[in-house]
């Protein structure tokens, strides 16, 4: 039997509730997920915050380059309430729940880890390119340093792993935190690494959904390489059994709920039929994939 790749919920249960919110990833804790994932941003004053977009116009109620922006400002405005824009506030409330509406920094989401009460990862992506650069990794390895994750000692690993599409970004954590994890976030795979190879320093493959269902054998090839094989975004049941077939360690998903219960679940077997004269050929179409950056 194929191995049980983990489960790790992107941005949050971002299926249901709004994405990088607290309410977004405490469901998907809740739920039973091995890991969370976020995307971060450097405001105007320094602080990391978990936004996905360079402007803040399509997941809060205000507009404008979240870089140009304080942590002050980004907390004034209704970061949920896109999701669900018809729902009204039940009459006894007097206040939204700011875990649905709070711009959520990093800080919070490492201390939501620290505190979850079981072994839980985060898979942070860096978001490139960006206004400050590399100042993004300094500032993710100063706060990752508070926690204690950014250096893990000799025979422990930290439930920190790195996750960008920027090869320049990775090398910069590759110089500042060795020991940390490293993701290469792909939608293509580049032709000299189309053997499973990965640049130097880089720990684990990201391809997309859309890679491995045109070519699963890039798993095992990625495999022979001793690289694991982290795969985005995993949203149905089909394309999660698929990629428990094939093999991959872990499935990045907007519903880590459904993942988790279709990997529970053996799946359904039919009655075997008398084999039919195949009267065309199929092929199998490659599926759109929802790149996480």
């Amino acid at each position: 039997m194929a191995k049980r790749p983990s489960v790790v919920a992107h941005r949050g249960s971002s299926e249901v509730s709004p994405e990088h919110t607290l309410a977004a990833y405490r469901r998907a804790v809740e739920a039973g997920a091995d890991g969370l994932e976020c995307d971060i941003r450097l405001t105007a004053d320094g602080h990391l915050v978990c936004v996905h977009d360079r402007r803040i116009d399509r997941t809060s109620n205000g507009r404008g380059v979240l870089s140009t922006m304080s942590l002050e400002e980004l907390d004034g405005f209704d970061w949920g309430s896109w999701k669900n824009p018809w729902a009204e506030l039940d009459d006894e409330a007097e206040l939204p729940d700011p875990d649905l509406t709070k711009v959520l920094t990093l800080e919070r989401l490492l201390e939501t880890v620290r505190d979850a009460g079981r072994p839980l990862e985060l898979a942070i992506e860096t978001k490139h390119p960006t206004r400050y650069a590399g100042l993004v990794e300094r500032r993710l390895i100063e706060m990752l340093d508070r926690f204690g994750w950014a250096h893990p000692k000799i025979g422990t690993e930290s439930p920190i792993r790195v996750m960008s599409f920027s090869w320049l970004s990775l090398r910069r954590m590759r110089v500042l935190a060795p020991g940390l994890r490293t993701v290469l976030l792909m939608d293509r795979v580049p032709l000299r690494f189309r053997d499973g190879s990965l640049p130097t320093g880089v720990s684990y493959a990201g391809p997309s959904l859309e890679i491995v269902t045109a070519h699963p054998e890039y798993v095992d090839r990625a495999h022979k390489h001793g690289h694991q094989v982290h795969v985005w975004t995993v949203n149905t049941e089909q394309d999660v059994r698929h990629c428990q077939d094939i093999g991959v360690d872990a499935l990045i998903s907007d519903r880590p709920e459904l993942a988790i219960q279709t990997l529970a679940t053996p799946p359904q077997t039919s009655p075997a039929l008398p084999a039919q004269p195949s009267r065309r050929k199929l092929h199998l179409p490659l599926r759109r994939s929802h790149r996480p950056d």
